[in-house]
């Protein structure tokens, strides 16, 4: 969707589930001396200012990533690179998802981010700059069908569209059967909001029947204001690395206490 800019959400209490396991995941592959390949379908700009006009309109870096930080010890990956991004360009910075990868991964891995929207394809390039990333101003799907099986074939790939193209609910379960066919050893990890109005209930059956060893894990939050369809996080991901569970148990304990 050619309107969706993630500015307006970013460091949310979404945003802190997902890239705090993605960061885990991310850290434990790269702990092995092997290549790996990283794609991500939906980039966004990889870089905001959470003092930008957008993010202050909605405040819901306020009720997230700014509320809680301390949540997350020095050495923990998301910490990181929440650190060295803050250090890198200003106190009110946050990093994407595409940031996140680039500042975890090493020079022998291979990174693919497929963004459509013109001016958030630009933002995306510009942060991605000094990195060796490959930018597709691309569907992200398409993007992804082309490039599995990968090269490396170790790997990971995100897949976190915006859903305001309703169709996704029921596109997505197709694409991820189709990718995880033609490339079986990679860990396929798909964000996605739960929203008052169930409409992602449908989409996990299909997922759960199509793939019934994932990991499905579920985050719960009150709505950033009076009206916000979204109370909640989750992320399914196919072939999860070993401890993901562990990890994400540790995560829910922080979120069951908002």
């Amino acid at each position: 969707m050619l309107s969706y800019q993630h500015i307006y959400h970013a460091g949310n209490l979404a945003d802190v589930h997902k890239h705090a396991l993605l960061a885990w995941m991310l850290d434990y592959l790269t702990a092995k001396d092997k290549p790996l390949s990283y794609i991500e379908t939906h980039g966004g700009r990889a870089l905001y200012d959470l003092r930008d006009d957008e993010a202050l309109k909605t405040g819901e870096a306020a009720q997230g990533i700014e509320k809680v930080r301390h949540w997350f010890a020095a050495d923990h990956p998301y910490a990181r690179v929440l650190n060295k991004t803050v250090a890198e360009n200003s106190a009110s910075s946050y990093p994407g998802s595409p940031l996140i990868a680039a500042t975890l991964l090493r020079a022998q891995d291979t990174i693919h981010l497929a963004e459509l929207h013109p001016r958030e394809h630009s933002a995306l390039s510009l942060a991605m700059s000094p990195y060796d990333a490959k930018i597709h101003l691309r569907d992200g799907f398409e993007m992804a069908h082309a490039l599995t099986p990968p090269t490396p074939r170790r790997g990971l790939m995100l897949i976190d569209p915006s859903y305001e193209i309703k169709e996704d609910y029921v596109a997505i379960p197709r694409h991820i059967a189709k990718i995880t066919r033609a490339w079986n050893v990679g860990i396929v990890a798909l964000w996605y909001p739960i929203l008052t109005n169930k409409a992602h209930l449908p989409m996990l059956d299909a997922l759960v029947a199509n793939h019934p060893d994932a990991l499905r894990h579920e985050v719960r939050f009150p709505p950033a204001r009076p009206g916000h369809g979204m109370v909640g996080s989750g992320l399914f991901v196919v072939n999860p690395p070993y401890g993901l569970d562990n990890a994400a148990a540790l995560l829910s304990k922080h979120f069951s206490k908002l």
